[in-house]
């Protein structure tokens, strides 16, 4: 008897674990037939692929190739595939590098004369000082890096980048609208250069990144793009930095001034002009030479005068939720901010990057549309953590301070300018929320009160005792100033984001 009991348990120990194997192994084949082997039964080819992208630039080219690595099925329509020459988009901060790098694409700068950047060196005109930001240091202690470059050429690397994927083809012709089915985006209307018939291309999910002057933004959100300035660019020929492998911010009595260089002898300077630009555009340029430091007077006065002065709209786009099924908006045409802090390259990579990983791990199959929208919602918060947030208002607070249209921005101004002087954490946190290496909301807002009420210190430091009354009225407007400057950034963040 024993015997037989000691057998029935050994008869049900093999019996129990090849059930939960099948079951294990059920599961598991379910998932996999929803996912990759799903999409590879759908059978996706140039003329039936898995995903459309509309515009090659930064964004859609660096898309393309990492999803053309993934496996996935992409067409790009592009309107001219030739190198575009744009006077931003031209500074890539260390944070945005280190994204290009995890997205494999560090390749798209290498060979196009790009110029490694330290940091920043700031030129306050009525104080007559300076001050050095150098970038971050790494695990290593070496300073991190961030690139400038001829934007056209970037561009063209990462198309290079995608066009050797085989599952990309990039086809160069005009979007003309959107594909429309059962109210779900199913593809795009495009006509190919030199031709006059409209072609259809459809697919379970579309990318529009068509850029700043986007086609199809007004037909998907309700946002609208405000333009508060215009950056007005020139190249000057060999011109000597104030200090090797930095970028140069002047800030003049009204109006602040960029520089970098680009190339081995190039260096753009970038000048803001705020409202409509003058009639007398190049005297206007002329005048701002004045405050110009001295090695760099006479390269800026021989650009002016021999070169093309061009001029791009600065331009602020709150990030608007779109949860339309079958298309995502991304890029420029998502999402603008003033061009002053260099953080759009970086912005458009992260996103990037950010969707690469949730086409990899959330969702193997792009038909499941209320897959998509769920991943579109977390996806507007988690940009906003990781990376946006930071840039969208770093880049709108400071150029309302530097660019100074009242008494109360100014006292902002040149208490953000001393602040940095103080060196330490005043100086330490600013840099990482400003090469994006630590882009932290909590400590954007910390640093931004901090030179608020150091400007406070300083107006209480500064006035006579007997004008306590004044100076307190004087304070509570630079509070309530700065107060006015940043609540409303956080406001169009998160309010955005909310509505999701």
């Amino acid at each position: 008897t024993g015997s037989h009991v000691i057998n029935v348990t050994h008869w049900w120990v093999p019996a129990l674990i090849t059930v939960g194997c099948a079951l294990y192994l059920y599961k598991g084949s379910n998932k996999k037939v929803y996912g990759s082997e799903s999409r590879r039964s759908c059978h996706y080819t140039p003329e039936n692929p898995e995903i459309i992208i509309v515009g090659s630039g930064i964004l859609g080219s660096a898309m393309a190739a990492v999803l053309g690595r993934d496996g996935r099925k992409v067409v790009v329509i592009e309107r001219d595939l030739k190198e575009p020459d744009r006077i931003v988009g031209e500074l890539l901060q260390p944070g945005g590098f280190e994204v290009l790098q995890k997205l494999g694409l560090k390749e798209a700068v290498d060979g196009i004369d790009a110029h490694c950047v330290h940091g920043y060196v700031i030129h306050d005109v009525d104080s007559g000082s300076k001050v050095d930001l150098s970038y971050p240091r790494d695990d290593n202690g070496s300073v991190m890096t961030g690139r400038s470059f001829h934007h056209g050429r970037f561009v063209m690397g990462l198309r290079k980048l995608a066009q050797a994927e085989p599952n990309v083809t990039m086809i160069e012709a005009t979007a003309s609208e959107l594909v429309e089915e059962n109210g779900s985006i199913a593809g795009i209307r495009y006509r190919r250069k030199g031709q006059d018939e409209l072609q259809t291309v459809l697919a379970p999910l579309t990318i529009i990144a068509d850029g700043c002057f986007s086609k199809f933004r007004k037909s998907l959100v309700k946002s609208k793009v405000t333009v508060s300035s215009y950056f007005v660019g020139t190249l000057m020929e060999n011109c000597p930095q104030t200090k090797a492998n930095h970028a140069e911010l002047v800030l003049t009595p009204t109006t602040p001034v960029l520089i970098y260089q680009i190339s081995s002898h190039h260096t753009r300077v970038l000048v803001d002009v705020r409202g409509k630009l003058p009639s007398n555009l190049k005297e206007h340029i002329k005048n701002v030479s004045t405050y110009m430091p001295a090695n760099i007077k006479g390269p800026f006065l021989e650009a002016v005068e021999n070169n093309q002065l061009r001029s791009m709209p600065s331009s602020f786009l709150p990030p608007a939720p779109l949860l339309k099924p079958g298309v995502i908006l991304l890029g420029d045409a998502f999402n603008m901010r003033h061009p002053l802090t260099g953080g759009g390259m970086t912005v458009a990579l992260s996103d990037v990057l950010i969707w690469r990983n949730i086409l990899r791990e959330k969702l193997p199959d792009v038909r499941d549309k209320e897959a998509v929208l769920q991943c579109l919602k977390k996806f507007h918060w988690q940009r906003k953590q990781n990376h946006s947030f930071v840039v969208n208002v770093l880049a709108q607070a400071l150029y309302q301070l530097f660019s100074a249209a009242d008494e109360n921005l100014k006292k902002l101004r040149e208490a953000c300018f001393s602040y940095f002087k103080l060196g330490g954490r005043a100086v330490d946190g600013p840099v990482e929320l400003l090469s994006i290496v630590s882009p932290e909301p909590f400590k954007l807002i910390g640093h931004f009160f901090a030179v608020a009420f150091y400007s406070i210190y300083s107006t209480f430091k500064q006035e006579p005792f007997y004008r306590l009354p004044l100076t307190m009225l004087l304070c509570s407007k630079v509070l309530f100033k700065a107060c006015a400057v940043i609540f409303p950034l956080i406001w169009s963040e998160f309010y955005t984001a909310m509505r999701s």
